[in-house]
Parts: C-alpha cells; sequence; structure tokens
C-alpha cells in the first residue's frame, strides 16, 4: 500500500513593507523641478534630500508653514510669567522686605529678570521645538537603505515620495519619476 504525501505548499514571506520610492537627480535645478511636478501631480508626502539647502525646494514640495514661532511665542510668555510671578512670590509672599518705603510688589524692579527669563524660555523651546519637530536625534530613517543615498551628502540630489500618501500607486510614482528624468528610481523598504 502506497503512502500518499501532502502536496507542498509554499509558503511566501510577507514582503517587507514599502516606504516609498525615492529618485536620484543630477542637479539641484532638477530636483526643484521634479519637486514642482510632483506636487503639482497632486502628491502631498514628498521629500527632496540634497547636500545643502535648496531654498526653493521647501516651497516646490508645498512645506510654507511650521509651528516653530508658536512654539517660540509659547515658550517666551511663560518664561515671562514664570519670570514675574517668582520674584511677586520671593518680595510680597514668602520674604518681604521693605527696602528704602517701596511698596512689596515694585514690577519695575522685576522687569530685568522678567526679560532675562522670557528670553531662556524662548531659546529653550526653540532649541527643543526645532528637536521634536525635525524628530531629531533619528539614527535610523528608511531611506538610508536606498542605493547611492550616502551620495546626497556630496553631489546627489534624491526626491521621495512616500507610500502613506493617499495618491500612491507604485508604478504611477515610479513612471512620473521617470518622465522627469531621474537617473535612477528605487524603491525603499522600511
Amino acid at each position: 500500500m502506497a503512502t500518499t504525501r501532502p502536496p507542498l505548499v509554499h509558503h511566501r514571506r510577507h514582503a517587507t513593507p514599502l516606504y516609498g520610492v525615492i529618485a536620484e537627480f543630477e542637479g539641484p535645478a532638477d530636483l526643484v523641478h521634479a519637486a514642482r511636478k510632483t506636487y503639482e501631480a497632486g502628491y502631498r508626502r514628498i521629500n527632496g534630500y540634497s547636500p545643502y539647502p535648496i531654498e526653493e525646494l521647501s516651497e516646490a514640495i508645498g512645506f510654507t508653514h511650521t509651528r516653530l514661532p508658536l512654539i517660540v511665542f509659547i515658550g517666551g510668555v511663560v518664561g515671562a510669567l514664570a519670570g514675574y510671578f517668582m520674584q511677586y512670590y520671593i518680595e510680597v509672599i514668602d520674604y518681604p522686605l521693605n527696602v528704602g518705603g517701596k511698596p512689596y510688589n515694585s514690577w519695575p524692579a522685576f522687569i530685568p529678570i522678567t526679560f532675562e527669563m522670557t528670553v531662556l524660555f524662548a531659546a529653550f523651546s526653540a532649541v527643543l521645538g526645532m528637536l521634536v519637530l525635525n524628530k531629531l536625534p533619528q539614527p535610523y530613517h528608511p531611506v538610508f537603505n536606498a542605493p547611492n543615498f550616502a551620495m546626497a551628502t556630496r553631489d546627489r540630489f534624491f526626491l521621495a515620495v512616500e507610500a502613506n500618501d493617499p495618491q500612491f500607486e507604485h508604478d504611477r510614482v515610479v513612471e512620473l519619476l521617470k518622465s522627469l528624468g531621474a537617473i535612477e528610481v528605487n524603491d525603499v523598504e522600511v
């Protein structure tokens, strides 16, 4: 009597999740042109990488608003209030000391420290806000896996379209980036 074997089943490994598609460009003008065309095509989750700042690039990818000024303003207001009320508490509530017949709540004497605390808190909130908004420190980012991405620190320019963009369709994005004069277009895995 012959034994029957169960059929072989090939288990496909799950493909690595796709971060997006990245295209390499020769120069800054090519990158800015491609970024504008990509933005005009309806993509919003795009980012450009270059060895130096390109002023037009942020406008081309639609990055026009940052929350950093609001964060700095709130930090400054908190610092001013903290500086003033710290002095008020010390001079009026905790340790009232009458010097030269002045009132305890002599607000003109509180101005220098209030100003210094405003500047201190605004500066700290600017640094911390910049780090948080830029998601720093970030020792790993998926675009580091892209071939030739190390050249972004020397003389190459890259444009990435993220897979979580509502308009993202892999084949359409690849064709768009190729049509914009990309040297090379690659998938970026997470």
